[in-house]
C-alpha cells in the first residue's frame, strides 16, 4: 500500500494529563479472558497483574455464572484494585474477561474504563478492545445521526452499537457483519450468556493467544500471562480469525478474506514483557538478537556498554555479547515511582528524571560508554541521562538505539505523541546527537530490524512483514478519521481530573 499522507488534527476526545518527564511511547491494552472454571474471576485478576505493563490508568472484570453478569471497574493498578479477595467474591462464575487499560482513544474518564457491558435481545455482552479504530469518528457521527447514544468516549463502544444495529440474528453473524464495517487494529474479547469470543483484525496487527488450564480455555494477549496460573500455551490466534469457546469446547472461524500480515513490530521492541512468546518469537531473544544487529551496524570503540533500564537491558546484552565490550548496569533504575508519581515544584523539576534512573558512579568515572535504549520519542529523556552520565564522570557517551528512528506517530493502538513532537521529524541523526548531548549517536537500520527478526534480506517494501509505520510512514490499514476533518472534539460531559 501506498504511503499515505497524514494530516495534522486536533485530537479525537480530551486527553489524560501525562507527567512531565514521560517520553515513551505509552502502553496500549491488555486483555484476558477465561471460560470454564469456578473462579475465572481470580484467575483473570491474575493475569491482568501479569500484563500491568500493558495498561496502568485503569482496570476492569465482567464474570458470568451462568444467570447473571458481575462486574468491578476502577481506575488505578491491578493489585490495588483486585487485591481485596472481598472483590473477588463478588464476580461469581465460570467465565470472565478483564482488561487493563491506558488510553489511546477516548481519556482516562472512569466512563471509559473497560470492559463496556451492555444488554440485547440476545442478553448481556462484555465487550473489552487492545487497539484502534480508524473509521470510529466518522462511524460514531453515523450512529448519532441515526439516533444511537453513546455513553463513553471510547471507540470500543462503536463495536456495540454496531452489533446492536445489526440485521443478523445469532451473535457471531452481528459481530461479523458489524466488524466487516470497521477499520483499524483490533484484538477483541466478548463475553455473552453463551461463549466467549476472541478476534483479531485481518492484518493482526495486535497480539492475542489462547491457552488452556485443565478443562479451562483462556484468551489473552501475551504468554506471561498465562505462566502466572499455570497453564500452557496452545497457539496465537490468527488475523482475521474469531476463536469460539463455549460448554463444547473451542472451535474457530476466518469469514474475511486474507490479507498480508502486518503484525506491530513495537511490541518486539518495546511493548511485550521479555518473558512472553508472540508470534511465535521468544520476545527477550528477539531483543538480544537486536542488540547484536545494532552492533554490527554501528560499533564505536568503548569500555562499558550501559542499557538505559529497564527495556534497553536485552538489546544491551546483546550489543554486548556482539561487540565483546563488557555489559554493566551503569545506571539504577528505582522500581518503587509509578507514574502518578507527585509532581515536582517547578524550581526542582529539572531533577525528576532521577526519580527513576541514578548513575552508578563506580562503574562510569572515566569510561567510554555506550548507552543503549530501545526508542527515542521527544529526546528529552534521554538527554537528561546523558547529562546524569556525565556528570558521573563518563570520559566518552555515545547512544546506541535499538529501533530505527520514530518519524510518525501510531494510529493503531499506541499512545504516541503527534508528529511534531517526535525528534526525528525535525532532525537527521546528527542533529539529534547534538541536541541530546552524545559523542555519537546511531539508530538501528530497518533492513536491520528486518534481518534481526529473522527475514536475511531485510524490508520488502512492497510487501512488509510488520507494521512498522511508527518508523517509515507506511500505514498499512486506512486512515479514514485522519482525513480532511480539522476538528473532532466530542461535545461531552467532562469529568475532573
Amino acid at each position: 500500500m501506498a504511503r499515505q499522507v497524514v494530516p495534522r488534527y486536533k485530537a479525537i476526545v480530551l486527553t489524560p494529563r501525562r507527567p512531565p518527564e514521560e517520553d515513551k511511547f505509552h502502553e496500549e491494552c491488555a486483555l484476558f479472558g477465561i471460560y470454564g472454571t469456578a473462579d475465572a474471576a481470580a484467575h483473570t485478576a491474575l493475569g491482568l497483574h501479569a500484563l500491568q505493563h500493558r495498561g496502568q490508568e485503569a482496570s476492569g472484570i465482567v464474570s458470568f455464572d451462568g444467570a447473571h453478569f458481575y462486574n468491578h471497574r476502577a481506575a488505578g493498578l491491578v493489585g490495588d484494585i483486585f487485591g481485596d479477595q472481598a472483590v473477588i467474591r463478588k464476580l461469581k462464575g465460570y467465565s470472565a474477561i478483564g482488561h487493563n487499560r491506558y488510553a489511546t482513544t477516548g481519556g482516562s474518564s472512569d466512563r471509559n474504563i473497560q470492559p463496556i457491558f451492555a444488554d440485547f435481545d440476545f442478553g448481556g455482552l462484555a465487550l473489552a478492545h487492545n487497539g484502534n479504530l480508524t473509521n470510529a469518528y466518522l462511524l460514531r457521527k453515523e450512529l448519532v445521526r441515526i439516533g444511537c447514544l453513546f455513553q463513553s468516549t471510547t471507540d470500543t463502544e462503536v463495536i456495540n452499537h454496531l452489533i446492536a444495529r445489526s440485521s443478523y440474528s445469532t451473535v457471531v453473524d452481528r459481530m461479523i457483519d458489524a466488524l466487516a464495517r470497521v477499520k483499524g487494529a483490533y484484538s477483541l474479547l466478548l463475553l455473552t450468556n453463551e461463549a466467549l469470543f476472541g478476534v483479531r483484525d485481518p492484518m493482526g496487527v495486535r497480539p492475542l493467544c489462547i491457552g488452556r488450564l485443565d478443562d479451562a480455555w483462556i484468551l489473552t494477549s501475551e504468554s506471561c500471562a498465562l505462566d502466572i496460573i499455570g497453564a500452557r500455551f496452545v497457539r496465537d490466534v490468527e488475523p482475521g480469525e474469531i476463536v469460539i469457546v463455549d460448554g463444547t469446547g473451542l472451535r474457530s472461524i476466518k469469514p474475511w478474506a486474507r490479507q498480508p500480515r502486518r503484525f506491530c513490530v513495537f511490541e518486539h521492541i518495546y511493548f511485550a514483557r521479555p518473558d512472553s512468546r508472540i508470534e511465535g518469537v521468544g520476545v527477550y531473544e528477539a531483543r538480544k538478537k537486536i542488540g547484536a544487529q545494532l552492533a554490527m551496524e554501528s560499533p564505536v570503540p568503548a569500555d562499558v556498554i550501559v542499557p538505559v533500564p529497564d527495556s534497553g537491558v536485552p538489546a544491551a546484552i546483546g550489543y554486548s555479547q556482539q561487540s565483546g565490550i563488557p555489559f554493566e548496569l551503569g545506571i539504577i533504575r528505582n522500581h518503587y515511582v509509578g507514574r502518578t508519581f507527585i509532581e515536582p515544584a517547578d524550581n526542582i523539576r529539572h531533577l525528576g528524571v532521577r526519580l527513576k534512573h541514578n548513575a552508578n558512579r563506580a562503574l562510569i568515572e572515566g569510561k567510554r560508554i555506550i548507552l543503549v535504549d530501545d526508542s527515542i520519542v521527544r529526546g528529552t529523556t534521554s538527554m537528561k541521562i546523558v547529562e546524569m552520565v556525565r556528570n558521573a564522570g563518563a570520559r566518552e557517551v555515545h547512544m546506541r538505539i535499538a529501533a530505527p528512528p520514530t518519524t510518525d506517530p501510531c494510529f493503531y493502538g499506541i499512545d504516541t505523541p503527534d508528529k511534531d513532537k517526535l525528534l526525528a521529524s525535525h532532525y537527521d541523526v546528527p542533529g539529534m546527537a547534538k541536541f541530546i548531548g552524545v559523542d555519537s549517536l546511531a539508530f538501528l537500520s530497518i533492513d536491520g530490524l528486518y534481518r534481526a527478526m529473522g527475514i536475511p534480506g531485510g524490508r520488502d517494501a512492497r510487501n512488509p512483514s510488520f507494521c512498522d509505520a511508527c518508523f517509515t510512514g507506511d500505514y498499512p490499514i486506512a486512515l479514514d478519521d485522519q482525513t480532511g476533518v480539522e476538528d473532532r472534539q466530542l461535545s461531552l460531559l467532562v469529568e475532573p481530573a
